[in-house]
């Protein structure tokens, strides 16, 4: 080969190149991350550039790995609306990581798969299947991600209720309790009650009665170190009554929702008595 050809070669070698990234329109890639899942991608309308330009194989690649993303998104986060599950924790953190970053990747993803659709090679191959269930995985993850920023924002009134109920409670004590409560008194000064059912109605003399989540009969929990004298003047039938007694739209309710941690708090009760002081 003389140095003319070798010339030519060398050109036309670097043309086909160009040309296979797009009439020399080069869209750079980008990564994204989520939890373990990484995925690359590129925008092409960001860019500027013809999807249509770019190489099918290469193509079809990027847009089942973005189909991947999602589907190990949906399927990572699946148990954030039941605390019980072992994976509860898992799939809160990683929408907490969503919510800030992936609705701009589905976008670029979402134009992608609609610009792709003009292209010559849009019915052949894999991309008919990459294109639905593309659109399939978009609808799912911002049903996902709508539904965990509720979720989340929920978490986190739940959590300064929780938080700021030792005051709540300490208010309600010095309010309506003696400075020295009388054992036996069934003077109850506040009750609360958790998003999960739990309830439990303080008393001013140390005693608790709770009630179960699941339900069941209510149950009085005595102070530690109670004497015996004490122990023969605590009347248990008289503190599950007060408790009963107590007025329902009086109890501090841990939010069920966003809604319910907009509304007035409740009022503080009276101290409620059957038989004290």
């Amino acid at each position: 080969m003389n140095f003319v050809s070798r010339k030519l070669w060398i050109v036309g070698g670097m043309s086909l190149a160009l040309g296979a990234c797009g009439a020399g329109k080069v869209v750079p890639v980008q990564r994204y991350s989520l939890g373990v899942s990484r995925a690359d991608y590129r925008d092409y309308t960001g860019a500027k550039s013809n999807i249509c330009d770019a190489e099918p194989r290469w193509l079809t690649d990027e847009l089942s790995a973005m189909n991947g993303l999602m589907t190990r998104f949906l399927s990572e986060t699946e148990q954030v609306k039941n605390p019980q599950s072992v994976d509860y924790a898992r799939s809160v953190e990683l929408l907490k990581e969503a919510a800030g970053s992936l609705e701009k990747v589905l976008k670029v993803h979402q134009t992608n798969l609609q610009a792709m659709q003009k292209c010559g090679f849009a019915r052949s191959g894999a991309f008919p299947d990459i294109a639905k269930r593309g659109t399939e995985l978009l609808e799912q993850s911002r049903a996902r991600l709508a539904g965990g920023g509720q979720l989340l924002a929920l978490e986190e009134v739940q959590r300064k209720w929780k938080e700021e109920a030792p005051q709540r409670e300490q208010t309600a004590r010095q309010t309506w309790c003696a400075k020295t409560p009388e054992v036996g008194s069934t003077d109850l000064y506040y009750a609360r009650k958790f998003a999960d059912g739990r309830t439990e109605w303080l008393f001013c003399d140390g005693h608790v009665v709770q009630s179960a989540a699941t339900g069941g009969e209510p149950t009085l929990v005595s102070p530690e170190g109670l004497s015996a004298k004490d122990r023969r003047k605590v009347k248990p039938p008289r503190y599950l009554e007060a408790a009963q007694s107590y007025p329902a739209e009086e109890i501090d309710k841990q939010p069920k929702s966003v809604a319910d941690a907009a509304a007035p708090a409740p009022a503080p009760a009276q101290s409620t008595a059957a038989g004290g002081n």
